[in-house]
């Protein structure tokens, strides 16, 4: 990471060095054993301590990072969300550590039989740049709830923003509970080759690929948060205004830099042209002004812009009509700025219908009855989120049924990531594996199956030499 001065929980990144912090934390796993409900606790509150100190520092690093970040959005995005997670965890972790009781089959009773939930050990974490705090320190909270030592490589395109979790890294937990791995894709590639016990990726499907193949060289289970391209469909009943307004406060949200962002709308064909005078109309409404506005973000780098560009100048040499959203007709010139785009007429060769957007660009395609849209998505790789405008019961349940996303939610966009005790994660190409809550604590955690025998049993009598006692009971169980 440029400027960075390694602390004692960060390691400045060889391969060798990794390997040495690694074998480092799985020492101390087994010299200190399973962390106690009071120690979880007691981290969790240090982490809760540490972010919520720095927050002030975090919307201005996370801001330089990305040349202009709204504050409001850094805040509820990256902050709120991780602490909501703490508190959560906090809330429940004493029932999700409870041993939960099996039933035992009556030949064997007097006995037992439980699973008892028990930490991995080290897990490693590969965040990406686009939420640097909210997903490198989520997937955390879960593992610290589930009782494990964490390693985490951050994006090296947030050197700023990673600077503050070194910070709060430092401040919460000794080296040998959590470190950060710093460095650039030579970094991230040999951390995803280390033989941890269990490792999540957040990022694109691309290279989630290639962490899958590398961790497959030690068997290490995977968690892939990855993305794809997520439909906001306006039902046949669906009120235009409301979808139209929530589906670009869901793109707009850091400027569509958010991998559950809406990736395109599909509207009934006769709804077109209203939903697109109501885009126009929220946009003018919520950004004014875009160029020196807070509240609307930049993109990352100028690679990154020029991608975007590159897509709308791709969809308007194709035949598409491109409608840009500049209500105060601003320039861009000098900053990483772009207008929101609407893209009518798009068609399968284009790429804004090929690729994950991840960006200020809304493609709308139409459709004339709910079953053409449903086969539109079912047709392409599954989504990471699916979002569905209309209050028909029937057709809501068409959608969930007929349907596979990673989640979904019902008039409205992002907020089922949101909610603490709903599950997160991909499906497909999307992802695999899921975190947040409960499903975060037990993605971390092995479920140990334990059978206690009692004194006495029928089991004994099934032991040799057999005879009369043994094919009677045999007889009983399974019959002549």
């Amino acid at each position: 990471m440029s400027g960075a001065d390694p602390s004692p929980t960060t390691v400045s990144s060889p391969a060798s060095e990794l390997a040495v912090a690694l074998a480092a934390m799985k020492a101390a796993q087994r010299k200190h054993g399973t962390p106690s409900f009071d120690e979880r606790i007691r981290s969790l509150d240090r982490l809760e301590r540490a972010l919520l100190g720095r927050k002030t520092a975090i919307v201005a690093a996370v801001s330089r990072d990305f040349g202009s970040r709204s504050p409001h959005e850094t805040l509820a995005g990256e902050v709120f969300v991780v602490r909501s997670a703490i508190e959560h965890a906090k809330a429940n972790l004493g029932v999700w550590m409870e041993p939960e009781e099996r039933d035992v089959a009556w030949v064997y009773l007097p006995a037992r039989a439980q699973v008892i939930p028990q930490p991995l050990g080290v897990v490693g974490i590969i965040s990406p740049w686009n939420y640097p705090v909210q997903l490198a320190l989520s997937p955390l909270v879960s593992a610290v709830a589930a009782g494990n030592r964490v390693m985490i490589k951050p994006s090296e395109l947030v050197p700023e923003t990673t600077r503050m979790l070194c910070e709060i890294v430092g401040e919460a937990f000794a080296p040998d509970e959590v470190s950060v791995a710093l460095g650039g894709p030579e970094v991230g590639e040999a951390f995803s080759r280390l033989p941890f016990d269990h490792l999540l990726f957040t990022g694109s499907t691309r290279v989630g690929k290639l962490v899958m193949r590398a961790a497959s060289e030690n068997l290490v289970p995977v968690t892939l948060e990855l993305g794809g391209k997520s439909p906001a469909i306006l039902g046949l009943d669906g009120a235009v205004r409301t979808a139209a307004e929530r589906i670009i406060v869901g793109k707009l949200f850091s400027v569509g830099q958010t991998c559950i962002a809406p990736d395109y709308a599909m509207v009934p064909a006769p709804a077109r042209d209203a939903f697109v005078a109501e885009c126009m109309t929220a946009v003018a409404r919520m950004y004014p002004t875009l160029r020196d506005n807070p509240d609307y973000s930049a993109i990352l780098t100028e690679a990154h812009l020029a991608r975007l560009h590159g897509l709308v100048d791709d969809a308007r040499a194709l035949g598409a009509r491109v409608v840009e959203l500049n209500p105060a007709g601003e320039a861009f010139d000098g900053t990483r700025k772009m207008a929101p785009v609407l893209v009518l007429d798009a068609t399968e060769e284009m790429l804004v219908l090929k690729e994950e957007i991840f960006g200020p660009i809304l493609p709308i395609l139409t459709y004339r009855a709910l079953d053409e849209a449903i086969a539109y998505v079912n047709d392409r790789p599954r989504p990471l989120a699916l979002y569905y405008f209309g209050r028909s019961r029937g057709a809501i349940e068409r959608i969930l049924a007929e349907t596979v996303s990673g989640g979904v939610t019902l008039n409205e966009t992002l907020l089922h990531l949101v909610q603490d005790d709903l599950p997160f994660g991909g499906v497909g190409q999307s992802g695999m594996g899921q975190y947040h809550g409960r499903e975060g604590f037990e993605t971390f955690t092995k479920k140990k199956p334990v059978f206690r025998q009692g004194r006495v049993g029928a089991r004994r009598l099934m032991h040799p030499p057999y005879g009369r006692t043994a094919n009677g009971l045999l007889r009983l169980l399974i019959g002549k």
